[in-house]
């Protein structure tokens, strides 16, 4: 069963803006590589972080909105956490309508 979640992460401004559609569509065949399906997908652009991230001042934030099955999700936290692509992510889970 499937359920509602929401993946926001930073990709770091070392990696130049053409190389983030890359990034993204890498992100999105983990999700689907899992069992997952992206249904929408809001990129914020590069934006300023709050405090600095392994010396990063700026990063560009992308949302996915996914209907996801909740015992992979610790599987794609360790992907997350393992990539050099990723600097911060956080998976939500949203309420069922």
């Amino acid at each position: 069963m499937k359920r509602p979640y929401e993946l926001g992460f930073i990709i770091p401004s070392s990696v130049n803006e053409a190389d983030t559609q890359e990034v993204i569509a890498q992100v999105q065949e983990w999700v689907e590589n899992l069992d997952g399906t992206v249904t929408n997908v809001d990129v914020w652009g590069r934006r300023r972080l709050a405090y600095p991230i392994d010396d990063f001042r700026e990063g560009y934030y992308v949302f996915f909105k996914m209907d996801y099955p909740p015992q992979n999700v610790n599987e794609l936290e360790r992907i997350l956490r393992l990539s050099d692509r990723v600097i911060r992510h956080l998976v939500v889970r949203l309420d069922e309508e």
